[in-house]
C-alpha cells in the first residue's frame, strides 16, 4: 500500500501596523495597571479590558498555517499566537481539480464561484500555489505554499492534477 505523508509550517508575515497596535494597547494596559493601584474600581475594569484587547491583538496578528497531507487528504490548520489551533480547511484529492502556481495561465480555465482562502505567508517573492477545489456545487480557491515534498506527494497521488 502506497501511503504519502507531508507536512509544512508557514508563518504569515505580521503587518507593520500590528506591532504598533499591540504596543499601544500594551502601553495603555500598563497605564491602567498603575492607575488601578492608585485609583478606584473603574481603573481595574479598564485594566482588564485593555489587557484582554492586547491579548486578542497579539493572538490574531501572529498567524501560522500548517499544511498536512496524509493519504489523499489535505488539511490546513490555522495557528493563532502559537497557542490556539483551528481547522482552516480540509479536502481530499478527489475534490481537488487542479493545483498550479498562482501565476499560471492554467488556472484561468477554472471558474471559482465560491470563496478564496489565502493560507499563504504573504511574503514577497515566495512561490504560492492555488488549488481549485470543487465541493458540491461550490468551487473554492485555496492559496497556499507547499514545499517540494508535498508537491511530490501530490504528483504521486494525482499526476494530472498538479502543474509545475
Amino acid at each position: 500500500m502506497n501511503e504519502s505523508y507531508a507536512e509544512y509550517l508557514v508563518r504569515r508575515k505580521t503587518p507593520a501596523y500590528a506591532w504598533l497596535v499591540t504596543g499601544l494597547l500594551g502601553v495603555i494596559t500598563a497605564f491602567f495597571v498603575f492607575m488601578a493601584m492608585t485609583a478606584g474600581v473603574l481603573s481595574v475594569i479598564l485594566m482588564f479590558v485593555f489587557g484582554f484587547l492586547t491579548y486578542l491583538s497579539y493572538r490574531n496578528f501572529h498567524v501560522e498555517f500548517e499544511y498536512l497531507y496524509v493519504d489523499k487528504q489535505l488539511n490546513v490548520d490555522k495557528i493563532l499566537g502559537k497557542a490556539k489551533r483551528k481547522k482552516a480547511y480540509e479536502c481530499s484529492m478527489e475534490e481537488i481539480q487542479m493545483i498550479a502556481p498562482s501565476d499560471s495561465h492554467v488556472l484561468s480555465d477554472y471558474k471559482v464561484t465560491g470563496k478564496t482562502l489565502d493560507c499563504s505567508s504573504r511574503m514577497p517573492g515566495v512561490k504560492t500555489y492555488t488549488a481549485v477545489i470543487q465541493k458540491g456545487s461550490e468551487s473554492i480557491r485555496l492559496i497556499f505554499e507547499p514545499n517540494d515534498k508535498m508537491l511530490h506527494c501530490f504528483r504521486q497521488t494525482a499526476p494530472r492534477k498538479v502543474v509545475q
